[in-house]
């Protein structure tokens, strides 16, 4: 056993712990003699030669008291309290063993007490020193009740008490030895497992990536602050306080973990496919604060991917979902994409806009003399085509002329009315196809033109789709937060499936044979130059669109920080 002073400083104090139980023990078991021999005088037994015993007692109970504050108030000279404790131990139970008759007594068998002490607290050869002198006592004292002739002692007696002491002292010596150095290994372990528990924290911590630690319920158990700041929510370490499927901003993660938990998850991960793309607006409607080229990041584009948590004797599966922020990359490229939309945009209006306007003119100089019904619908052709390929020469051309923003407040209750106003004048809609929801004393800062552009071309593609009975279209104001405002725009038509909702926005993408296909993705760059957000959204919990209640509806939400 090594000593106190090299051992680490976990099995110290597992040493002074274990020194004052011992010395509790030893005021205990004076207590006990104490009851023992005030019995024993009640009853009348040897009374008048009890008294040495008495006071050998007292003295022991006041020793074995101060023994026991030592212990817990001067975590000093270890080794020299112990032995201490150990001579009084042994000398206080030989008077007491004499005092009562010797062996007859059946005293011997407190010597196990100090003597188990020394063999936990102390190295073997002072334990066994210890022993050495229990025996020799035993036998002197055997020795002299033989001497003085009394025939019903042996000394055979005390050498089996010896041998006894001898082999459960080495015994009890190994066993303990074997206990300090497991413990001493555990503290190592648990040192080392603290140590890379913390080197773990500080990487997670600093990681650019988010992780979040989800349960098979969508319980979040943990997770960085790159989650948080992505989500704009707090995570408690090990303390889950939500789930996921409970707050309808993580909606889209809980969905994705679910359809990934439905797939085959060791396919996806062999396949390297296991990453779901989806958009998360913050939970507390804080934006980031950083601005790209104007644009202020109202929600974040993720890039999802998931990780089973496997392990020996795990009763509780946990995945990790990692989070990547893609919103920089995708403005990297949209950059890069308007840079080329840029040039083809200069191309196409020096080589394309003037032929095509002398085949306009062209065409209207015969439609003047063509008396042919056939010639008549062949011109007819030529200007409805003309007419198309200038509308797709002004949308390309806007986006050139989109990052000129002039951001107004704009007060949304009149700016609509107006808008829809002169919509059913130019459409002929009829009286009340259009619901507009209260947006009193609402306003955004966003350019008036390019806020009409956008409504406009959503207000129409719903006329396209709806059914054409009152309230068919509504626009309606959501508050989420207390700094973002949401604008919904939606008709009863049948929703845009799971399928064309992926492509809604890319350029040159339309299902319809009159469209362009660049209508929606200028209206989701005018938002974004305006510090906006145009999406497309599945929502069971606000009113229109004649969906059954609980049932999902889709409709266009444009996103403004307020």
């Amino acid at each position: 056993m090594h000593p106190i002073s090299a051992l680490p400083l976990e099995s110290r104090d597992t040493f002074w712990r274990t020194l004052q139980t011992f010395c509790m023990t030893r005021i205990l078991i004076t207590v006990v003699l104490l009851v023992y021999f005030g019995i024993s005088a009640i009853r009348g037994e040897q009374a008048s030669d009890r008294f040495a015993d008495w006071q050998t007692c007292l003295l022991y109970l006041l020793l074995a008291i101060g023994f026991g504050l030592m212990s817990a108030y001067v975590k000093r000279r270890f080794m020299l309290q112990l032995l201490t404790q150990l001579v009084i131990d042994i000398g206080a139970i030989s008077l007491l063993y004499v005092f009562a008759g010797g062996a007859r007594s059946g005293l011997a068998i407190l010597y196990l007490f100090p003597l188990s002490g020394a063999a936990i607290l102390a190295p073997l050869v002072i334990a066994l020193f210890f022993v050495s002198i229990v025996t020799l006592v035993l036998l002197g004292e055997s020795v002299y009740q033989t001497f003085t002739s009394m025939a019903d002692v042996s000394p055979s007696q005390a050498g089996l008490y010896g041998a006894a002491f001898f082999a459960a002292i080495f015994l009890i010596n190994r066993l303990a030895a074997r206990l300090i150095k497991q413990e001493a290994l555990a503290a190592q372990r648990g040192r080392d497992l603290q140590l890379q528990e913390a080197i773990n924290r500080l990487v997670i911590a600093d990681m650019g990536d988010g992780i979040l630690v989800v349960g098979d319920d969508t319980e979040v158990f943990a997770g960085n602050p790159a989650a948080e700041r992505m989500l704009g929510m707090s995570v408690a370490y090990g303390r889950p306080r939500y789930k996921l499927a409970d707050l309808p901003a993580l909606g889209p993660i809980a969905d994705a973990f679910a359809a990934w938990r439905k797939g085959d998850s060791l396919r996806m991960a062999h396949d390297g496919s296991s990453s779901i793309y989806v958009t998360v607006k913050p939970v507390g409607g804080n934006t980031r604060g950083n601005t790209r080229d104007g644009r202020r990041d109202l929600a974040s584009h993720l890039k999802l991917r998931f990780a089973t948590v496997e392990g020996v004797g795990l009763t509780n599966d946990r995945t990790v979902i990692f989070l990547q922020d893609v919103s920089e990359i995708e403005n990297q490229a949209q950059q890069l994409k308007l840079a080329s939309m840029g040039r083809l945009t200069a191309s196409i209006a020096h080589e394309v806009r003037n032929p095509l306007s002398a085949i306009s003119h062209a065409a209207s100089l015969l439609g003047e003399d063509a008396l042919d019904p056939t010639q008549k619908r062949l011109l007819n052709i030529v200007s409805d085509n003309v007419v198309r390929l200038n509308r797709l020469i002004e949308d390309i051309l806007k986006l050139s002329r989109k990052a000129h923003a002039q951001t107004d407040p704009v007060r949304l209750a009149p700016f609509l009315s107006e808008l829809v106003s002169e919509l059913g004048a130019t459409h002929k809609m009829a009286p009340g196809l259009i619901r507009l929801e209260d947006t009193a004393h609402l306003q955004v800062r966003f350019d008036p033109l390019h806020l009409r552009e956008i409504v406009v071309n959503l207000l129409t593609n719903a006329l396209r789709y709806a059914s054409g009975r009152p309230g068919s279209i509504s626009i309606h104001a959501v508050l989420p937060t207390a700094n973002r405002l949401e604008l919904h725009i939606q008709d009863d038509g049948p929703a845009i499936t799971p399928e064309v909702r992926a492509h809604l926005f890319e350029p040159f993408y339309t299902t319809s044979s009159k469209g362009t296909g660049l209508g929606l993705y200028v209206a989701r760059e005018l938002c974004l130059n305006n510090g906006a957000m145009l999406d497309y959204e599945y929502r069971t919990d606000l009113p229109g669109g004649g969906q059954d209640a609980g049932e999902p509806s889709g409709r266009f939400v444009i996103t403004f920080a307020i």
